[in-house]
C-alpha cells in the first residue's frame, strides 16, 4: 500500500508554534500538529470498495494490519505530520470563537489519478480544540456518519465520503439525551475523505480576529488547489470565488431538499468551502414531509434547521462568510450582490427542481401554483415523501382518477374517515393530468425520468438503527446489507424491496430513530 503524499495544507499554510497536544486558543496558525490517539484493540468492520479504488488502495491491502493500524490512528504513514485544523463559528446564530477539529485529525493529502484526497480520522483522539471533550466517537456515531456518507455519494448529493468504519476496543462514556445519565459505549472510528475539508469557520476565525493577514493566505491557498480556473488572487478574483462557494453550497441544498435530507446542524462550521455535506451528526431524512421538521433534540425548540428553512439558513450562512471576506475586497456592492442572485437562483432551481420530481420537463405559468397546491396537500395527513415522489411514477396521465390510488401507500394513517382529502388529492390529480398534456413525454419515459430523480430508497433513522442494535451486539451483516443497498438508491432492486417502507410505529419515538443528540 503505497501513497502518493502532496501535503499542501501543513507545509503551505502557518502552523502553530506551539507543538504540545494541549487545550488552547491557537492564534494565528490555519492548523495544529496532533498525532492520534493508539487505541486498545482494533478491528476494521467495513470498508468501501469504491472509495478505496479512488485512493489507489486494493482490496488485498484493506485486509492487512498496515491498513487497519492506520486507519485506526495507531501508526502514521511514513513522511507524514497528522494535524487537526484551526476554525471557528456561528452555532445557532451565536459567535461561538475557536472551535477547531475537536475530535477529527488529518492524516495526510495524497494523489491518485490526478484527483487529490484529504484523509481524516473522525474520533482518533483529542487535540488542542478538543475543549472539554475526549475527541473520541463512539459506534451508534460512526455508522450513521459511513453509512450516510456513501449513501449521500450514491444519490448524487456533493458530500464528503467515508472510507472506513472501525471499532477502537475502547469504551466511551457518552450521555445520548443529554438527561444526566452517561453509559459507556463501544468506541468508534470513520476515515473520512475530501479533496478539502476546509469550512467557512476557517475563514471566519481570522477575520473575527481582524488577522487579515492569515486571513488572505488562506483564501489565497484555497483559490490555488480548489479555484484555480480563477487565476492570481485580486479584488475580482475574492469575489468571483464567493460567487463559487455560493453556486456550489446552493446546488448542495437544492439536492438535499430533492431528496428530504435534514442536515441538522447547518452552523457555520458545518458549512463545507467545496459545497460538500459535511458533518453528519444529528441529520435525518423526512418520513412525514414536513417544512417544520429537524432531527436534533437541540434544535427541537427554535427549529432554526428545519427541512423547509435550509435554503434560508445557506444563505444566512453565506452573509457570514461574506463579512469574513469583505476586508479582502473593501467594498460590499459586489458580495450583495452575490447574496441577492443567490435568493432570485434558488427560488428558480427550486421550482425546476420540484418540477422534475413529478415529471414536468417544459416551462408554464402554471407550474409554480401546482407545486404549491401538492406541497400543501402533502402537509394535510402524516405523508412519506419518498414512497409519494416514487410511486407517482405510475400516474397516467389519461386516467386521474386513478391517481389516488397509486401513492395512497404514502399516508401513514388511513384516509377512509377523512374523504375531504381523498377529494382535494383527486381535485389535484385532475390539474396534475390536463398539466401533463403539454408535455412531450409518454407515460413510461416520464416514469423512467422520474425515477432517476426521486429515489427508491434513502437511509431512513431507523434502518441505521437496527444497524447499529446489531453491530452493538457484534453483527456487522446489516452495516454491508444497507451499505449494498444504497449503492443503487435510485434502482427497484427486489432483493431489497423490504426497505422500501413508511418508518414503522415502534421507531416513532424510539431514540436515534426520530430525534437525535449530537452527543457522539
Amino acid at each position: 500500500m503505497k501513497f502518493n503524499i502532496q501535503d499542501t495544507f501543513n507545509k503551505e499554510l502557518p502552523a502553530d508554534p506551539i507543538a504540545e497536544n494541549t487545550i488552547r486558543q491557537v492564534e494565528k496558525a490555519c492548523f495544529s500538529f496532533a498525532t492520534p490517539k493508539k487505541t486498545a484493540d482494533p478491528k476494521i468492520i467495513h470498508v468501501s470498495p469504491e472509495m478505496a479504488e479512488n485512493l489507489g488502495i486494493t482490496e488485498e491491502d484493506t485486509k492487512t494490519d498496515l491498513f487497519r493500524d492506520i486507519f485506526t490512528g495507531n501508526e502514521v504513514l511514513p513522511n507524514t505530520q497528522p494535524y487537526a485544523i484551526c476554525y471557528g463559528g456561528y452555532q445557532f446564530g451565536n459567535w461561538a470563537g475557536q472551535l477547531g477539529d475537536g475530535r477529527a485529525i488529518n492524516l495526510t493529502e495524497i494523489e491518485h489519478n490526478n484527483q487529490k484526497w484529504a484523509i481524516q480520522l473522525k474520533g482518533a483522539g483529542p487535540t488542542p480544540y478538543s475543549r472539554t471533550a475526549d475527541g473520541l466517537a463512539v459506534l451508534r456515531s460512526s455508522v450513521r456518519e459511513y453509512l450516510c456518507s456513501e449513501a449521500m455519494f450514491h444519490l448524487g448529493v456533493p458530500t464528503t465520503r467515508a472510507l472506513s468504519l472501525a471499532l477502537s476496543g475502547d469504551e466511551v462514556l457518552r450521555d445520548v439525551l443529554y438527561n444526566g445519565n452517561p453509559a459507556y459505549e463501544k468506541g468508534a472510528i470513520v476515515s473520512r475523505i475530501a479533496p478539502s475539508f476546509l469550512r467557512f469557520g476557517n475563514y471566519q476565525l481570522f477575520a473575527s480576529r481582524q488577522d487579515h493577514e492569515t486571513l488572505k493566505t488562506l483564501v489565497d491557498y484555497t483559490i490555488k488547489h480548489f479555484y484555480s480556473d480563477l487565476g492570481s488572487p485580486s479584488t475580482e478574483t475574492y469575489l468571483q470565488f464567493f460567487q463559487q462557494v455560493a453556486d456550489k453550497s446552493l446546488d448542495m441544498v437544492l439536492h438535499w431538499q430533492r431528496v428530504g435530507f435534514v442536515h441538522g446542524v447547518m452552523n457555520t462550521d458545518n458549512m463545507s468551502i467545496l459545497g460538500l455535506t459535511i458533518d453528519y451528526g444529528p441529520y435525518g431524512w423526512l418520513e412525514g414531509y414536513d417544512y417544520g421538521w429537524t432531527p436534533n433534540t437541540t434544535d427541537s425548540q427554535n427549529k432554526r434547521y428545519r427541512y423547509g428553512k435550509q435554503g434560508e439558513m445557506v444563505l444566512w450562512n453565506l452573509y457570514q462568510l461574506a463579512n469574513s471576506l469583505y476586508p479582502l475586497i473593501n467594498e460590499a456592492s459586489g458580495l450583495e450582490a452575490v447574496l441577492e442572485s443567490y435568493r432570485t437562483k434558488y427560488d428558480e432551481k427550486y421550482l425546476t427542481m420540484m418540477r422534475s420530481k413529478i415529471g414536468l420537463y417544459t416551462d408554464r405559468e402554471e407550474d409554480a401554483a401546482l407545486i404549491q397546491l401538492m406541497e400543501e396537500n402533502l402537509h394535510l395527513t402524516e405523508t412519506d415523501m419518498t414512497i409519494f415522489f416514487r410511486n407517482l411514477s405510475y400516474f397516467e396521465q389519461d386516467k386521474p382518477e386513478e391517481g389516488f390510488e397509486h401513492i395512497k401507500d404514502a399516508f401513514y394513517h388511513s384516509l377512509e374517515e377523512n374523504p375531504e382529502i381523498i377529494e382535494i388529492w383527486r381535485n389535484w390529480f385532475q390539474q396534475y393530468s390536463v398539466r401533463l398534456a403539454f408535455e412531450n413525454e409518454n407515460d413510461n419515459p416520464r416514469a423512467v425520468k422520474m425515477n432517476t430523480y426521486n429515489p427508491k430508497y434513502v437511509l431512513r433513522n431507523y434502518m441505521s438503527q437496527l444497524a447499529i442494535d446489531a453491530a452493538d451486539k457484534g453483527d456487522y451483516s446489516l452495516i454491508d446489507e444497507l451499505f449494498k443497498l444504497l449503492k443503487n438508491p435510485y434502482d427497484e432492486q427486489p432483493e431489497y424491496q423490504k426497505w422500501f417502507a413508511k418508518r414503522p410505529d415502534w421507531a416513532r419515538n424510539k431514540v436515534g430513530c426520530s430525534m437525535l443528540s449530537c452527543s457522539s
